[in-house]
């Protein structure tokens, strides 16, 4: 009985379906645990994505806030409603646009998006960054060559409903 070289069994696991699968089910696997975190917070992922990016893009409008998060500015509507109610976001008027209005974190906001942001800091350094450098480096090699084949692809297809 003869077994493949180890070369020729790891050509085969190169699947690119099997990867795909797999990058699945580990995206949800780190979901769900900074998703637990963030509950023992009081916050759901929805949630903190519109806080953490807040962080990043105060004074954004509902809108561009949306396209950061990658959703409908209907879908955002009523998260926001929410968050302002709870006083973790506050609605400003934009001089000149009485259509739309610019978002900001309270301090209660800002305080609950850095405490998520370092529960979610926490879980990738607890696992990701357990990872020798060097794979790290080649990590991200291949996530960004994958994400530049994604982004080709998207933009080979402008008509095609995404």
């Amino acid at each position: 009985m003869t077994f493949p070289s180890s070369a020729s069994a790891e050509i085969e696991a190169a699947d690119p379906l099997r990867i795909w699968f797999r990058i699945i089910r580990l995206n949800r696997r780190a979901t769900n645990a900074v998703a637990a975190e963030l509950k023992a917070l009081g916050l759901s992922i929805p949630q903190f994505d519109l806080l953490s990016t807040l962080t990043e893009r105060e004074g954004s409008s509902q809108q561009e806030l949306a396209e950061r998060l990658y959703v409908t500015k209907g879908n955002v509507s009523g998260l926001l409603d929410r968050m302002v109610e709870a006083g973790l976001v506050e609605r400003r008027a934009i001089p000149g646009d009485r259509r739309s209005n610019a978002l900001y974190l309270t301090a209660k906001g800002r305080d609950l998006a850095n405490q998520g942001i370092a529960a979610q800091r926490s879980y990738v350094m607890r696992t990701l960054g357990m990872l020798p450098r060097q794979d790290l480096v080649e990590l991200e090699r291949l996530v960004l060559a994958w994400r530049d084949r994604a982004r080709a692809d998207e933009d080979a297809s402008p008509t095609q409903e995404r």
